[in-house]
């Protein structure tokens, strides 16, 4: 099987799902290219020229235009590199139409769609042009199900980079948070009395407003992010962290989701114990892991578990081994059965 990934476009955290699944397709067995969409974007969207009467600089495409002309790249790939299969990340950059010229050469699209729930209408706009719709969470699989195939996948860790190692002196603290500061989290995070807990904060926090409090815990430039390496790093040396979903959706009910998200799967890969955010899933998979339900019950929960080291390492050592199968080597080869089977079916 000749797989062809491409990534979600800009280089937002959803970046490493992307390269996740080139090393599990491979893992799978799998001859596998990457498409790399970001870099074709942002080189489209710079493209420009001075004006002659003004002299100033002129974009010459908008972002539809942009995005266009970078996805059309594909079908070049798929020309030259004959997939069976093309993977691509989000979608929300790629056009419709150059997904139904890529199945009609007879090459399968499957979509990993990343935003469930909170960005399932964008997502469904998609969903009718793909062979094999994945979803990250199964809420409103029901709404894919009714246009195209659709599967629910849990969300996957990388091994060789998710996994317990050494502690970074510089990245040391009682409690960190690697994500984006949606204005839900922020609020959350304002109405925690943090004294005498050392507090780091890293990921995409330009929303901060001057005068907020969590301001002095960004562990780096607020116009600076990080990337899924340095997530672990940071992981790693910290006592402990938390899941906060975000509660930013296309529309207010579609905030409400079941599934277990990326950082809970990833923290505990790590080794890395945290307070998580009651939902479906992390009920299920994720009980020896205390919840939470407002600013004051987490702030009473954290300061017990940091005083309690060998009630805290043992939580995570048990979360660990609770989401041990969920590599993306896993779900590749899953993926592949389905593709398979409904190659038989045909």
């Amino acid at each position: 099987m000749r797989a062809l990934v491409v990534d979600a476009g800009p280089a937002f955290s959803v970046a490493d799902v992307g390269a996740g699944w080139v090393e599990g397709l491979a893992e799978a067995g799998c001859t596998v290219a990457s498409f790399n969409l970001s870099d074709r974007l942002a080189f489209y969207s710079s493209a420009g020229r001075e004006d002659e009467s003004t002299g100033e600089f002129v974009r010459m495409l908008d972002e539809v235009g942009a995005a266009r002309l970078a996805s059309k790249g594909i079908e070049t790939v798929c020309f030259e590199f004959l997939p069976d299969v093309v993977i691509i990340v989000s979608c929300f950059y790629v056009p419709p139409d150059v997904l139904d010229i890529i199945r009609a050469r007879g090459i399968k699209v499957v979509i990993l769609h990343t935003e469930s729930p909170y960005e399932d209408d964008r997502q469904l706009a998609r969903a009718g042009h793909a062979d094999l719709n994945i979803l990250n969470d199964p809420t409103n699989i029901d709404a894919f199900r009714d246009v195209a195939p659709a599967e629910y996948f849990g969300h996957a860790y990388r091994p060789a980079l998710h996994c317990p190692g050494p502690v970074t002196p510089d990245l040391r603290s009682d409690f960190a948070f690697v994500g984006t500061g949606y204005a839900s989290r922020i609020a959350f995070l304002e109405a925690i009395e943090w004294h005498g807990v050392d507090v780091a904060l890293a990921g995409n926090w330009q929303q901060l407003e001057a005068g907020s409090p969590l301001r002095k815990f960004v562990a780096h430039d607020l116009a600076e992010c990080v990337d899924n390496s340095q997530a672990v790093d940071i992981y790693r040396s910290t006592l402990a962290s938390a899941n906060i979903y975000r509660q930013e959706a296309e529309r207010p009910e579609l905030s409400a989701g079941w599934a277990m998200g990326p950082r809970e799967v990833e923290l505990a890969a790590t080794g890395t114990f945290f307070l998580r955010e009651a939902r479906g899933e992390g009920d299920e998979v994720l009980p020896m892991l205390p919840t939470f339900d407002c600013p004051a019950d987490f702030r009473a929960k954290l300061r017990w578990w940091l005083a309690h080291d060998d009630e805290r390492q043992a939580a995570a050592q048990a979360a660990r081994a609770a989401i041990a199968d969920r590599t993306f080597a896993a779900s590749a080869a899953r993926m592949l059965r389905l593709l398979d089977g409904q190659r038989k079916e045909h």
